[in-house]
């Protein structure tokens, strides 16, 4: 019952008060915000509280260090605790000396000497972001905010299936350059073609997107109610008995 009006209330009516029960309209300011928040958050049935993000604990290192280390292909990312893109990061830079000490000429040889000094350069600002993300308690991305995307789109398969495509270009790589060890093949030939990977990489890219947008656009049409229904439960009105 109401202190004020004494009309009988339900559980979701009542307004508490430093101890005493009011109603909707007679409940003090403060006591009826805070009642109806606990009330609403309890009786609905589809509220869910929001999630509670990952609290990364805060790691002791230096930035500055990360940045002088990175200068060493891998050493900056391997200081960071990164060892696997250490070792990416090394094996890139030993392919691109490695491809401009095969004599391709032409047009190649500038590109890759452009891509070998901006990757030079990437290096010890990629590690330096790192540490200080680390540094703050901020999990960093395994392969780096731009990568990061490149890297999800080359390991999963549009249909859903997690395809191994780094490790088959790494193998296919190796066994490019032992051929041309070999003598088998010349792959200053083979390199004039370059430009094909990176057609086939952008077209791998681009089904990719499409076809997660085209999932997640079915799985919101298909559950329409999901969204919308705790939202109106939740700015209900209470009834009173």
């Amino acid at each position: 019952f109401c202190r004020s009006c004494g009309r009988p209330l339900c559980t979701l009516c009542q307004r508490s008060s430093e101890g005493t029960i009011y109603c909707q309209d007679h409940a003090p300011f403060s006591g009826y915000a805070q009642t109806d928040t606990i009330g609403a958050a309890g009786a609905n049935p589809y509220f869910q509280p929001p999630p509670v993000p990952p609290v990364a604990t805060p790691v002791h290192t230096s930035p500055a260090l990360a940045f002088i280390l990175g200068w060493i292909p891998g050493v900056g990312a391997i200081y960071n605790g990164q060892y696997v893109k250490g070792l990416i990061h090394a094996v890139i830079f030993a392919l691109i000396v490695s491809i401009l000490n095969s004599d391709l000429g032409g047009s190649s040889e500038a590109f890759l000497g452009i891509m070998l000094a901006a990757f030079v350069i990437y290096m010890p600002f990629e590690a330096y972001q790192t540490a200080r993300r680390r540094q703050m308690g901020i999990a960093p991305p395994m392969w780096g905010h731009v990568a990061e995307e490149w890297s999800g789109m080359m390991a999963g398969s549009p249909s859903g299936s997690r395809a191994p495509i780094g490790p088959i270009l790494l193998i296919g790589i190796g066994i490019l350059f032992l051929l041309d060890t070999l003598h088998l093949i010349q792959f200053r030939e083979i390199g004039r073609f370059w430009p094909v990977a990176l057609i086939i990489a952008g077209g791998w890219m681009l089904y990719s997107r499409l076809q997660g947008s085209r999932v997640s656009g079915t799985a919101s049409s298909s559950n329409p109610g999901v969204t919308t229904r705790p939202t109106s439960t939740t700015l209900e009105t209470p009834h009173e008995q």
